[in-house]
């Protein structure tokens, strides 16, 4: 595997992933485990575990990880995230959110804390050298960003660096006040890898060309793009005025209109601010040919909701689908085999090819 896949630093003289990566079935399995078991995940908002002594029980990227996970908070507070396997027989041991004080298998009573710590199980009195460490519920690397939290599973990577990143554009915020709208929450399937959703996401390229309405309030000469180590931005200049950011002085974009900033996590993690608020896009695989986009959205200003850049977005997620399942109908063709990028449009699509190689390659 070592290698396999190259693609030169220098954008001016790369070629994008061979079309084998988003065909090969061994590959799509690949990813699993040398990308997402290794990268970090979106879970949702603290509010999942409202109060002291609640659980939230899911499932991670269901159909493809599928790793049963429990989020918890003790009555001191303190969030954990959990393995949901029971370190017994491996029944699930949180069924229902909700409160709780400890989390009981209902299989043989084994019974932890909310940090999934052992506390007792039943007829294991002649057991010896028990409980040892291994009889503790797995915890996760878990991190906060305001109310939003984040885990990985086995990440080569911290994400506080990440979070760091994105403070230094929208660090002003008053993330704590945005708001869960799950009326505006919605999932699109998308019969394309999940790769080419994120390619087409990465650059703004494709604007002129597929989105007219968005491309009459961005202003497509002055479209910026940062890349850093796991994430970049895209930045969304307008020439209407209305419809912007109130960014504070000694901000880097400060004197500028900017209608939207575009944050992408490696791999699938979306998070496009608006001046009305956020919408997350998380990138679900489902097999090599279809994909689920969930639309997750969180409201600050709900008088600027469908103004500006952040309006008609699910006009533009269709007019994406349109593309990137065309796209998926040429990769099949046998005299394609890879492209060349733009240096000046798509540093974003560049950087998200050479993570994807560096990883698999690892």
């Amino acid at each position: 595997m070592k290698n396999r896949f190259k693609i030169d630093p220098d954008i001016r003289k790369a070629e994008t992933l061979p079309t084998t990566f988003y065909k090969s079935q061994a590959i799509f399995d690949e990813v699993k485990e040398h990308i997402f078991l290794k990268s970090w995940q979106w879970i949702g908002d603290e509010n999942l575990v409202q109060q002291p002594q609640s659980v939230y029980p899911f499932v991670l990227l269901d159909g493809f990880l599928t790793e049963p996970l429990v989020l918890t908070k003790n009555k001191e507070n303190h969030l954990s995230c959990l393995t949901n396997v029971c370190t017994h027989r491996g029944n699930l041991v949180a069924l229902d959110s909700g409160k709780s004080r400890k989390l009981n298998c209902m299989y043989h009573g084994r019974r932890f804390n909310l940090k999934g710590e052992f506390e007792y199980m039943p007829e294991f009195e002649e057991a010896e050298d028990f409980p040892r460490p291994c009889d503790n519920l797995h915890r996760f690397p878990l991190r906060k960003w305001g109310p939003f939290l984040f885990a990985g599973l086995n990440p080569s990577f911290d994400f506080q660096e990440v979070i760091d990143k994105m403070e230094e554009r929208i660090g002003f915020l008053p993330l704590n006040d945005y708001k869960l709208d799950s009326t505006l929450n919605k999932d699109f399937l998308v019969h394309a890898n999940w790769a080419l959703y994120c390619d087409n996401y990465l650059e703004g390229f494709h604007v002129p060309f597929v989105h007219e309405d968005l491309n009459q309030v961005l202003d497509y000469g002055n479209y910026k793009t940062e890349i850093y180590k796991h994430c970049n931005l895209q930045i969304g200049y307008t020439d209407d005025a209305t419809e912007v950011f109130d960014l504070p002085k000694g901000h880097p974009d400060y004197g500028k209109n900017v209608g939207a900033y575009y944050y992408w996590v490696f791999p699938n993690m979306m998070f496009n601010f608006y001046p009305w608020g956020l919408s997350v896009n998380i990138v679900k695989p489902i097999d090599i040919n279809r994909t689920k986009v969930s639309f997750i959205t969180y409201v600050y200003d709900p008088d600027k909701l469908d103004k500006g850049a952040g309006s008609g977005l699910e006009k533009v997620e269709r007019e994406d689908e349109f593309v990137v399942e065309n796209v998926q109908k040429g990769i099949r063709s046998s005299f394609y085999k890879a492209g060349r990028f733009s240096p000046t449009r798509e540093q974003g699509v560049h950087h998200f090819h050479v993570l994807l190689s560096k990883f698999l390659n690892q």
